[in-house]
């Protein structure tokens, strides 16, 4: 048995690539990134040890987070690489094949799937936009405020303060969120609601409370960003942040399959 296994980052348009822009790419573990291609359709493929990537070793690479990062910041410099050129589907993180012609094989019985996905896609990338709460853990009080009170009850009317300033600054998320899920509705083709994002995964200060993605055409993205970004205008104690453009990573379902469902090309055969 060959002791490589196909890496497969993602798939494309096989004629959207030029010659030359995957001379200077490496991909997971440094290695080469190739196309496989299959008709009109390309993966982009690299040879990885398969010691790394069967069952027991890939349960193992999990739980191993600076494995896990290593690889995932490869996947993603691949696919970003890649989607400066054409339009990608993304594939899973950590989705391997046998070998090249089994690439080819999954892209031959998936084509009209795989083609109708690149057709919706067309023309457009994924922005990312993050609601914090970041309320004061204490909260100010006028002067004079707790003259003439027991330390016990001067205790308690902070605390009411504390949960009154944290109170408002979730009701005026709410209301970010609300501003957020209307513009996508006027500027995006497609809205994807993700898990808030704590400990490591969490950047910046604050308690991250919206966790969204939104497939915005090329033409549309500059008025999106900016008014995303002003969301949060007026509205204490919340701060919204927009990333990207980023390849649609969270689009990138097949047609007529849930995302929870496996698709052919995540699944190692």
């Amino acid at each position: 048995m060959d002791d490589r296994v196909s890496y497969a980052y993602a798939v494309l348009r096989g004629h959207g690539v030029p010659g030359g822009a995957l001379e200077a790419l490496t991909g997971v573990a440094g290695a080469p990134v190739r196309l496989v291609t299959s008709g009109p359709l390309a993966a982009a493929v690299s040879p990885v040890p398969a010691a790394d990537f069967d069952e027991d070793a890939l349960r193992r690479h999990l739980e191993d987070l600076d494995w896990l990062e290593a690889v995932a910041r490869a996947h993603h410099t691949v696919i970003e690489a890649l989607s400066a050129h054409t339009t990608v589907l993304p594939l899973r993180l950590a989705t391997v094949y046998l070998d090249d012609e089994r690439v080819r094989q999954v892209m031959r019985e998936d084509d009209a799937a795989f083609t109708e996905a690149l057709e919706r896609l067309a023309g457009h990338l994924e922005w990312g936009v993050k609601i914090y709460v970041d309320a004061p853990a204490t909260a100010a009080e006028p002067p004079g405020a707790g003259e003439g009170l027991s330390p016990g009850r001067a205790y308690l009317r902070a605390r009411s303060a504390q949960r009154h300033t944290r109170d408002q600054a979730y009701r005026a998320a709410e209301e970010a969120a609300a501003r957020v899920e209307a513009i996508g509705r006027e500027l995006a083709a497609a809205h994807a609601r993700h898990r808030a994002q704590q400990g490591r995964l969490a950047a910046g200060a604050g308690e991250n409370v919206l966790n969204d993605a939104f497939l915005v055409a090329h033409e549309q993205a500059e008025a999106f960003r900016s008014r995303a970004l002003a969301a949060g205008e007026g509205l204490p104690g919340v701060r919204v942040d927009v990333t990207g453009p980023w390849a649609p990573y969270s689009f990138a379902a097949l047609p007529g399959r849930a995302r929870s469902e496996e698709d052919p090309a995540d699944a190692a055969p």
